[in-house]
């Protein structure tokens, strides 16, 4: 890695940081290239904005985070519904690069940002549907092989899922406290058995 890239990768990394913690709007540029010990002609030098860089933040750092952590645990899954489960499981309760004072950094930067910036917005909901599409193809494959009901909607149980996933984590951050996360486990696991055939 060149030493440019690097610097570029490190002040990523560190807005990420700041923005995960205090939120994109009450983070400043300042701010983030004082973590960063770089001078603020070389922030300007690789992002002309902070909007690029919150672009860039989430291109680069939230979205392949957020890939391994919702898709390809799920894909490889041998059992969709235990693995919709277990990752549900795993990114509450599991899972380093998530805090749960902090709440889901795609989820947060939705509900800040999306409202009034279409580029967000478009990026942030291609995570989205990325996760909402690979449960329905989930649900879809298990529907086939006769191992979930045939009635079931493998869109509504995409829609069920990632809600509830974003709604307790919500609730986690606003309590400051992870009890509501093994209740919501305990009634996920429950509706995710009553699927199956």
């Amino acid at each position: 890695m060149t030493k440019a890239s690097n610097t570029r990768l490190t002040i990523l990394q560190k807005a990420f940081d700041l923005i995960y913690k205090k939120g994109y709007q009450t983070t400043s540029i300042d701010e983030i290239i004082a973590t960063t010990n770089v001078t603020k002609g070389a922030f300007y030098y690789h992002f002309k904005t902070k909007d690029e860089m919150g672009i860039a933040v989430i291109k680069e750092i939230v979205k392949p985070a957020m890939h391994n952590l919702l898709i390809t645990n799920l894909e490889n899954a041998t059992k969709p519904l235990e693995g919709i489960y277990l990752m549900t499981k795993s990114l509450l309760l599991e899972n380093s690069f998530l805090k749960f004072e902090y709440g889901c950094p795609a989820s947060n930067l939705s509900q800040e940002m999306a409202p009034w910036n279409t580029e967000f917005s478009a990026v942030l909901n291609e995570i989205t549907l990325e996760w909402l599409t690979t449960i329905e193809n989930v649900i879809k494959k298990e529907i086939i092989n006769g191992t979930v009901k045939a009635g079931i909607n493998p869109k509504q149980v995409a829609y069920f899922v990632i809600s509830g996933y974003w709604g307790i984590r919500n609730f986690g951050k606003i309590t400051n406290n992870i009890d509501c996360y093994h209740s919501y486990l305990q009634e996920l696991k429950l509706y995710l058995e009553s699927l199956n055939s």
